[in-house]
């Protein structure tokens, strides 16, 4: 597994990483089993780098995951995890959680971009996961809330980063415009960019990327098969993308891109987990893996061979942006470890 380091920082990630959210108990029950082989499998596949958040499951995805990796040596893996959402004590419960995820509704989420917000919030976290520290963290989901995340999280997170206490800081979100600003108007050393670099959709390309190559930071693409419209070899009507049911051009683009990367000897979730990594600036893709047999699927797909002239032929048939840096653009080799 391939290593890349964000850009002025110490913090390795490898190629592939693991996104807890679904270990949290996402859309419905993961078994505590399959959440503990879901992380020793990605383990065992070489993968050092695992994603969580008090958000995902209201802290059950932090306590799984640091549980999981309890007894691995804490220099040879890199956690990040993200603030904004305190986890208080929930007056009018009603059993189950109303956001996706699947377990009891004692907690609930309160906004809080302060500093005393974000302090609290990295203690309660290295308290469900038994970490002695987090080598990342962001910002998450800071849309209405810029003001705050930029002038009082981000201030915070970047003192605990110069006293060593945090390798790396940034921001994650759905869009990309904001994360540019991020990047451009704040301490922030790298982002994480959900589903706006994607086979189906490069608008990055129009901000975050540039402002990420302009001033040598970097990218973590999450989202990269767009709520599963790419995750299988043939699209089809009734999967989702964005959350939603995919429209019908869309289904019928993504089919296009199928046929096109069968034609080069791959498959669409190959190539959907390969587009991200051709930027330059871009350093991991990581994915949701709920069990074992996931991570076996999806460390296989990072490690087939993609063609260059996959991405010539997208272009060439207006697949894909014409604009879209390429494996081959300079920058990208020197952030290969």
């Amino acid at each position: 597994m391939g290593h890349r380091k964000i850009t002025n920082t110490s913090v390795e990630l490898t190629e592939l990483g693991f996104g807890a959210s679904v270990i949290g108990n996402l859309y419905r029950v993961t078994p505590p089993h399959d959440a503990q082989a879901a992380i020793e499998a990605a383990w065992e596949a070489g993968i050092r780098y695992f994603d969580t958040a008090p958000h995902y499951g209201l802290g059950l995805s932090e306590r799984r995951l640091g549980a999981a990796l309890r007894d691995r040596p804490r220099d040879a893996y890199v956690v990040s995890s993200k603030v904004g959402r305190l986890l208080v004590p929930n007056e009018q419960p009603r059993g189950i959680d109303d956001a996706g995820f699947v377990v009891r509704d004692d907690l609930r989420r309160q906004w809080d971009f302060s500093r005393d917000g974000v302090l609290r919030s990295i203690e309660a976290t290295l308290e469900r996961t038994g970490l002695d520290r987090l080598d990342v963290v962001y910002l998450h989901d800071p849309d209405d809330h810029w003001r705050q995340a930029a002038e009082e999280a981000m201030p915070a997170l970047a003192e605990l980063r110069d006293q060593g206490m945090i390798g790396a800081i940034g921001a994650g979100m759905n869009q990309s415009a904001m994360l540019a600003r991020f990047l451009r108007e704040t301490a922030a050393d790298v982002v994480m960019l959900a589903g706006r670099y994607t086979l189906l959709d490069q608008s990055a390309v129009d901000d975050v990327l540039p402002a990420a190559q302009a001033l040598g930071k970097s990218v973590v693409a999450v989202g990269v098969f767009n709520s599963g419209l790419l995750s299988r070899d043939r699209p089809a009507e009734g999967m989702k993308y964005d959350y939603q049911d995919a429209p019908a051009d869309l289904v019928t683009r993504a089919l296009a891109i199928a046929e096109v990367c069968a034609a080069h000897g791959t498959s669409l979730p190959a190539a959907a987990i390969a587009f991200p990594l051709t930027h330059p600036n871009i350093i991991n893709v990581t994915l949701g893996m709920r069990n074992p047999e996931q991570v076996v699927r999806n460390v296989e797909l990072h490690r087939r061979h993609i063609p260059d002239g996959l991405w010539d032929d997208l272009r060439a048939q207006g697949l894909i942006r014409p604009d879209v840096p390429t494996a081959k653009d300079p920058g990208r080799s020197s952030q290969c470890l």
